[in-house]
């Protein structure tokens, strides 16, 4: 009985508002969070694993609907008559004081409550795996809850379920935080973490135990939550050394965002014919899933005067959906930006005998110059900036020197002739 497998997810977001302005795809929308969880119990159900570990935020309000509380416990019940269990513990989003229907759980289901216990993974085999987890009580847990876990059951693997930041990730609240250190100090096997909705492997079974692993958001729900998004299927043999630690993808609709430079193109046709390539790539690497994405429009080039008359961008906007709007699966354009710029022939401007001339010489002096240019940074007292009391924090380490000093030159260059050639600022 010494092989034991099971599934990772944390942060479903269940019954989550999808932010995007479309109102045809709109019930598509607000259902993929359920549908990635539809497929995370598929996932279970398929390789049959032992349990199945969901860390923390089943729910994205502590009020959450009962049709959530619902179409979770159906999976529940679909995994118990499959004969996987499933450990759940609750975060921030879905804490145990938040209101709920009075539902029944299947008894292969075990809901962590405000105190650390251990539970077996399989209850009748008495070597395997004891799974430790806890959920909040409130939604504001700001205390490190790691000390409140027992410490791990001699000759047993132990699994850790916690919602978390580990190391004060800067980009989630504070809640619960904890340390790898912390972590590792546990003696446990695996930590499962949830939390931080990008994926990360915060320790790998390369590098020895515990493996610690955020497995990220099971569906991208706006354009900061691009990409693939999934779970992770665990194997662990009897000593609690994980064999197999794999990402599976479950997400049903993607986001994307694209950079699109018109330096190339010359018509509104072959702006168009590039973003259609653009877009059935995506859709080709996004498998049978829909995609919501954004374009930026960069670059320099002679359609910089068409994109930046009124309605221009709007109507492409309107041509790409009118295009992937209906396919299945369909591609919404979100939003459009235009952030181009008219084109110039520098070694035109350079040759002439106005002041342009004479600052595109200073320029390319000073680019061969680096003692003339790092007293220049200096004459623009680039040393208080970087000293300052409340600025100098966040610029720690980067005062430009060298090749950094020279992309700096580049940038104001490009500044300072939008607005003598162009008439334009971009920056």
């Amino acid at each position: 009985m010494g092989h034991y497998r099971f599934v990772h997810c944390a942060d479903l977001h269940l019954d989550s508002p999808f932010v995007s302005a479309d109102a045809t795809h709109a019930e598509t929308l607000r259902g993929a969070t359920f549908r990635a969880y539809e497929r995370i119990i598929d996932l279970c159900v398929d390789e049959h694993v032992d349990a199945l570990l969901v860390a923390g935020d089943v729910f994205d309000s502590a009020d959450n609907s009962l049709g959530a509380q619902l179409r979770f416990r159906d999976g529940l019940n679909r995994l118990a008559n499959n004969g996987i269990r499933a450990f759940v513990c609750h975060g921030n989003h879905d804490p145990l004081d938040g209101w709920r229907a009075q539902l029944e759980w299947p008894e292969h289901a075990h809901r962590f409550l405000a105190t650390p216990v251990g539970v077996p993974l399989r209850p009748e085999d008495p070597q395997s795996p004891i799974v430790y987890g806890v959920s909040y009580p409130v939604r504001d847990v700001t205390q490190n809850l790691i000390p409140t876990f027992p410490p791990r059951e001699p000759g047993r693997p132990a699994i850790g379920l916690l919602h978390t930041n580990v190391g004060g990730n800067p980009g989630y609240a504070n809640y619960a935080p904890c340390s790898i250190a912390d972590l590792t100090g546990t003696g446990y096997d695996y930590w499962a973490l949830g939390h931080v909705h990008t994926r990360q492997v915060l320790r790998t079974p390369a590098e020895g135990r515990p493996v610690i692993v955020y497995p990220g958001n099971a569906q991208g729900r706006h354009p900061n939550e691009r990409g693939e998004r999934g779970a992770y299927l665990v194997e662990m043999d009897e000593q609690g050394t994980v064999t197999k630690l794999e990402f599976r993808v479950v997400d049903d609709v993607r986001w994307e965002i694209f950079d699109r430079p018109i330096n190339d193109l010359t018509d509104e046709q072959g702006l168009l014919d590039a973003l259609h390539g653009d877009l059935d790539a995506a859709l080709a690497a996004a498998g049978d899933r829909h995609l919501v994405y954004r374009v930026r429009l960069s670059g320099r080039g002679p359609l910089h005067a068409s994109l930046a008359r009124s309605g221009v961008v709007e109507d492409l906007r309107s041509q790409l959906n009118e295009r992937f709007h209906s396919r299945t699966p369909f591609a919404i354009c979100d939003r459009l930006t235009n952030e181009t710029a008219a084109a110039y022939d520098r070694d035109e401007l350079a040759r002439g005998g106005d002041f342009v001339a004479d600052l595109l010489a200073q320029i390319d002096a000073l680019r061969g110059d680096e003692a003339r240019l790092e007293e220049l940074a200096q004459e623009a007292k680039f040393d208080a900036l970087y000293r300052h009391v409340r600025a100098g924090r966040y610029l720690r380490d980067e005062q430009p020197t060298g090749e950094r000093l020279l992309e700096v030159l580049a940038a104001a260059e490009e500044s300072l002739l939008d607005g003598l050639v162009t008439g334009t600022d971009t920056h």
